[in-house]
This record gives structure tokens, C-alpha cells and sequence, in this order.
């Protein structure tokens, strides 16, 4: 639908932790427990009761990482993919990354993908980012769900069908994944790979936009704007496009500004 916007791509990057008292941690993690290695290494990573030291969550990480526990793994990937506590390293991330990936830690997975797709690290490949994001897809993570829907959108590695992507998406978006809503909303609204229907765009829509998602806080101000699926209601549009707006989306900022200078000449 014209006006809307379909949203980013989205990074998917997220981290796991058991919460545990840190000098418990200490002991188990100076024992040799990969557990409590990683947990260690998170607990200094983000000052998690202990004061924050990102070079000291390295260290934790690869410890467990080098005994082959895979959420250590995509943590020191991460690391190194951001230069975080270690001097950044896309291709070693990635090595990182593959370790994990491969015993199916579905993190690692989409990161493994979101590396083939945009030559982090490794050449670029856009089938080899979907095979990862499949795997990840396939064991339920909404994230690998819409990358993958995503990919099938635009064609990338994959032969573009709408109505695949859709699926995906819609897989995504039942896990209450924000971006993969704002997806399916806007696929309801402008017809492409599932019939049109305005109800059901505006339900996905508001459920993108009431997590925060800016692109779905700006879509769903649109059709206040337009009066299309819910009642013209020009201040709950500006109250929508001004909560995207505060997170930087151009389009938003846009809209808000013509809105705010209608009301002006009122």
C-alpha cells in the first residue's frame, strides 16, 4: 500500500542468560564449568553484579567456548563481530559463529546467516545465508522464521514467492516477533502474497506497534491518517507517527511535520 512502509531487515541478534549469584559463578566457573563460564562471561559482559568489563567477558567466554559449549561460542562471535572487550574480527566471528551454528544453536545460526548475506566475514552468498536461516527457522525461532520470510520477499538465495514469504512471516509474527507483525500487516494491506484485508492488517499492525516497533508505529498512523481500516482520526495518527518518529524513522518525521503544519493553519 502506498505511503506504508515494509521495515528493516532486522539484525535478530539476542542473547540467553541464567541469572545466578556471581560468586557462586566464580567458583564453578574457575572449576572448569562451561555453564557458569558463559554465565560468567555474560554477568561482566552487561555488569550483571559485578561491575561491567567486557575484555573480562571475553576472557569467560572463550573458555567455555574452547570446550565447545555453543552458546559460548555465539557469544564470542558476537564479540568479535562488534568489537566488544576484543579488537573486532568479522572473520573470526564467524569462525566462531560456524561452531556454533553447527551444533544448532539457532543464534549462531541467523548470525551465521545475516554473515553470508552481507559479506561479514565471508564471501557473500546468499543461498548459504538462507540455508542457515532455514535451519534456524525450522527450529521454531521467530527470528530465523523472518529472515527467512525475508528472503523469500526479495528473492535473495531463494526464488521470490510472496505467499512463502508470507508463511514465514506469519510464523514469526504468532511467536510475537514485532518486525515479522509489521510484515504480515503490511502484506494484508497491500494484497502481495496473501488476499487483501484491512482488518487484519490494522491487528498485526498495532501488535507491531504496541511492542515499539517504529516502522509498525508509523503504519499503523498511516491508516489513521487515510481513514482505511479504522476511523480517520487525524490525532491518533500524530500520536503513532510521533512515537516513530522519536526512533529516527525518516518517514515518520515526514508525516508528523505535514500533519503539524495542517493543524498549524487551521
Amino acid at each position: 500500500m502506498a505511503g506504508m512502509t515494509a521495515g528493516s531487515y532486522g539484525s535478530g541478534v539476542h542473547s540467553d542468560h541464567q541469572a545466578f549469584r556471581v560468586d557462586v559463578l566464580k567458583k564453578l566457573a574457575e572449576q572448569g564449568d562451561v555453564v557458569a563460564q558463559n554465565n560468567l562471561g555474560y554477568a561482566y559482559d552487561f555488569g550483571e553484579g559485578v561491575a561491567q568489563d567486557q575484555a573480562e567477558a571475553v576472557r569467560w567466554y572463550r573458555k567455555a567456548a574452547e570446550q565447545g559449549d555453543a552458546a559460548a561460542e555465539n557469544n564470542l562471535g558476537y564479540a568479535y563481530s562488534h568489537g566488544e572487550g576484543v579488537a573486532q574480527d568479522q572473520a573470526e566471528a564467524v569462525r566462531w559463529f560456524r561452531k556454533a551454528a553447527e551444533q544448532g544453536n539457532a543464534s549462531a545460526q541467523n548470525k551465521l546467516g545475516y554473515a553470508y548475506s552481507y559479506s561479514k566475514g565471508v564471501a557473500q552468498d546468499q543461498a548459504e545465508a538462507v540455508r542457515w536461516f532455514r535451519k534456524a527457522a525450522e527450529q521454531g525461532d521467530a527470528t530465523g522464521q523472518y529472515k527467512l520470510g525475508y528472503a523469500y520477499s526479495y528473492g535473495e538465495g531463494v526464488a521470490q514467492d510472496q505467499a512463502e514469504a508470507v508463511r514465514w512471516y506469519r510464523m514469526a509474527a504468532d511467536r510475537g516477533y514485532a518486525p515479522a507483525q509489521n510484515r504480515l500487516g503490511f502484506a494484508y494491506a497491500s494484497g502481495i502474497g496473501v488476499a487483501q484485508d484491512i482488518a487484519e492488517a490494522v491487528k498485526w499492525l498495532r501488535r507491531a506497534a504496541e511492542q515499539g516497533y517504529a516502522a509498525g508505529q508509523y503504519n499503523l498512523g498511516y491508516l489513521y491518517d487515510q481513514g482505511t481500516g479504522v476511523p480517520l482520526d487525524k490525532a491518533e495518527a500524530v500520536r503513532w507517527y510521533r512515537r516513530a518518529a522519536e526512533q529516527g524513522l525518516p518517514e515518520a518525521q515526514r508525516e508528523l511535520s505535514l500533519l503539524e503544519q495542517e493543524s498549524n493553519q487551521e
